[in-house]
């Protein structure tokens, strides 16, 4: 078969954390004679480079070519291409990973859609990934009709027949943002780029010692001398004009003016603060002309105007006041309705841990120039906040806790001016309802509810909480859509979560009482403390005695507030004393029921669940007590082996 999809994966020093890597690189769903696997070794001096031969040794699939450390990824990247067989050509970081269908799902996409770019959707664990550009799927997109600009990292699949034909490759040496110089002139070179987004292709990963490439201290000389190699290409690839404009924003926003603001920069030591200032305004002043700044929020915007007009002490001052800034999402509603379940919260901004107040009634005005003083500043903000409220925006996001795979659910909102005293301001309060149905979420585990509001000169994401004690009795776990749902709220902080396909002894089900279980002849029923949906559900009840299990269909209806169990059982094929009973969906393992069966003369009885021994007792006490601090302990006793 031709080799449709080949990885490229540069490699230096990854240690143990090159693992999860490999091991979902072997996982892939695409079969194993359509996509290679290309490791290219830039001069470890751990134990990597012996691990990669005894893997090529051992898969057909895998190549390792080994070279000197080169100092950067940009040559590693281009060798890997160059001895590359596949159609599409897909990049990897060594302490990355992908999902398992991630090559399969881009692949076939790409080829449907006629791509030269295949954009897969990510998902960052500790590190920042767009949110944005995978709200949906866009078969057919262009810096034009998406946030394409919002994504530069290297990891997409790229076809080799376009890089070859418009002799595009990386940038090569020790230096930084070469994925920004490559990724840019692809998207504005490309027939087409493809953006798949209703699956998590790629795991962003900051590794625990935070030795990322990324995280660490740059030189900025270094840093904006390469940055503007970017905006070179921009520039030789559009016209002068809005477009141009909006593409050099993103550098403005993202690289420039975000560095600047809040506690980010206040992080910095201040030595370093007034380099970086200074390297920023540089490049404002010399590339950017007026059109670029004016597309931004209005605290971007004041930040750009300090900076042009060179005033450090400005910037430094306004960001002591935005790190007080913080986004807040209250709970109002958590309820299941047909097998959806409603969380209904409010939002705003509190500046110092108290409601932000706006002038009412404010009016938009332009700013021309800097502002006279941070105190203008604010007020000019504060009014533009108001005068631009009817586009603020809320979304729900729920968030998978051990992968950070996250997905938008649909949400109505109204927006509110809220009187907050005499003196004629206003608090902006986004009134919000959104809709989680667990039929949509893709795996089990435990997702928590993030709040994302967009609103005046901020974009800014919160947990869902805390619920204040009249908002938070928790609703009955739901059995919908193959899969048993429990919404919580955390400990201590009482935020919102999902454990999906996780809960057991969580559910209540053990307040069932074996008087409330009816057996009339083979036919038993029990209510029990779950939602379904108006239609039902159907389930499975597992009976278990001495090593002997039979499964038998079963029914879950609604009932009152909760649910009916149904089913039919077996009563000729019970033999034995007492038979354990447990409930069984398609998506999650079964949950054990409080009541069991006694069986005899051809008659059932109810009777209550008999209790585990006294070792298997213990031994669940050990688990739940130590498991996970032995996990942790083991993973941390493998890093420190793989660095010595």
């Amino acid at each position: 078969m031709p080799v449709k999809v080949s990885v490229v994966i540069p490699v230096y020093n990854p240690g143990v954390y090159i693992e999860d890597c490999i091991d979902s690189l072997l996982r892939q769903s695409l079969p194993p004679d359509e996509y290679e696997v290309i490791f290219v070794d830039d001069g470890s001096t751990d134990g990597t480079p012996a691990r990669l031969d005894a893997l090529a040794a051992a898969d057909p699939r895998v190549t390792v070519i080994h070279q000197e450390n080169s100092g950067w990824s940009g040559k590693p990247r281009n060798v890997g291409t160059a001895a590359s067989r596949g159609e599409y050509v897909m990049f990897v970081d060594n302490d990355d990973y992908l999902g398992d269908e991630a090559l399969e799902r881009m692949y076939d996409y790409g080829v449907a859609n006629g791509a030269d770019v295949v954009v897969g959707k990510m998902a960052g664990k500790g590190r920042g990934v767009p949110v944005e550009l995978f709200r949906r799927n866009y078969p057919r997109a262009t810096v034009e009709n998406a946030p394409l600009i919002d994504s530069l990292t290297p990891h997409k699949m790229f076809r080799r027949a376009f890089l070859d034909a418009i002799g595009l490759r990386w940038p090569e040496g020790r230096r930084r943002l070469e994925d920004h110089v490559f990724v840019t002139e692809a998207y504005l070179r490309a027939s087409n780029v493809s953006v798949l987004s209703d699956y998590v292709c790629y795991f962003h990963v900051r590794r625990d010692d935070a030795s990322n490439a990324g995280f660490q201290r740059f030189d900025p000389g270094g840093y904006f001398k390469n940055l503007r190699e970017a905006l070179d290409v921009v520039e030789r690839y559009t016209e002068p004009g809005p477009l141009r404009d909006r593409l050099f924003r993103r550098w403005l926003r993202v690289e420039m003016v975000e560095r600047l603001r809040g506690r980010r920069l206040l992080a910095l030591p201040a030595d370093y603060r007034r380099e970086l200032f200074e390297e920023i305004r540089q490049v404002v002043v010399e590339r950017f002309g007026p059109g670029v700044a004016a597309g931004l929020q209005p605290t971007q915007r004041v930040v750009t105007a300090f900076v042009a007009a060179d005033r450090y002490d400005a910037v430094e001052s306004f960001a002591e006041w935005e790190a007080g800034i913080a986004l807040t999402a209250v709970p109002e509603r958590v309820v299941w309705e047909d097998g959806v379940l409603r969380v209904g919260f409010t939002a705003e901004y509190a500046s110092a841990g108290e409601p932000m107040t706006f002038p009412a009634g404010a009016a938009r005005t332009p700013l021309d120039g800097p502002p006279e003083d941070v105190a203008a500043a604010v007020a000019w903000v504060g009014a533009d906040t108001v005068a631009r409220f009817g586009g603020a925006t809320a979304d729900l996001l729920v968030r998978e806790r051990a992968s950070a795979a996250q997905y938008f659910q649909p949400v109505r909102f109204t927006r509110e001016e809220v009187p907050a005293g005499d003196d004629g301001r206003v608090r902006l309060v986004l009134r919000a309802s959104a809709a989680v149905d667990p039929a949509t979420l893709p795996r089990d585990g435990l997702w928590d509810a993030f709040v994302r509001v967009r609103l005046g000169g901020w974009t800014k994401e919160c947990r869902l909480g805390p619920a204040p004690p009249e908002n938070r009795p928790t609703p009955y776990a739901g059995v919908v859509g193959g899969h048993v749902v429990l919404p919580y709220w955390t400990s201590p902080r009482a935020h919102l979560a999902l454990d999906v396909d996780r809960a057991t002894h969580r559910l209540g089900l053990s307040a069932l009482a074996p008087h409330d279980v009816t057996v009339s002849g083979d036919r038993l029923r029990a209510p029990l403390p779950l939602h379904v949906p108006a239609d039902g559900t159907e389930v499975s009840l597992r009976l278990t005695s001495s090593g002997v299990a039979h499964e038998t269909p079963a029914t879950l209806s609604p009932h009152g507030s909760g649910a009916l169990l149904e089913a039919v059982l077996p009563v000729g094929e019970l033999r034995g004393p007492t038979w354990r009973t447990a409930l069984g969906t398609s998506g999650a393992r079964f949950l054990t029921l409080p009541f069991a069966l006694r069986a005899g003369a051809g008659q059932v009885r109810v009777v209550r669940a008999p209790r585990p021994g006294a070792l298997r007792r213990l031994v669940r006490a050990a688990r739940r007590r130590f498991g996970t601090a032995l996990g942790r302990t083991a993973a941390r006793l493998r890093a420190r082996a793989g660095r010595r």
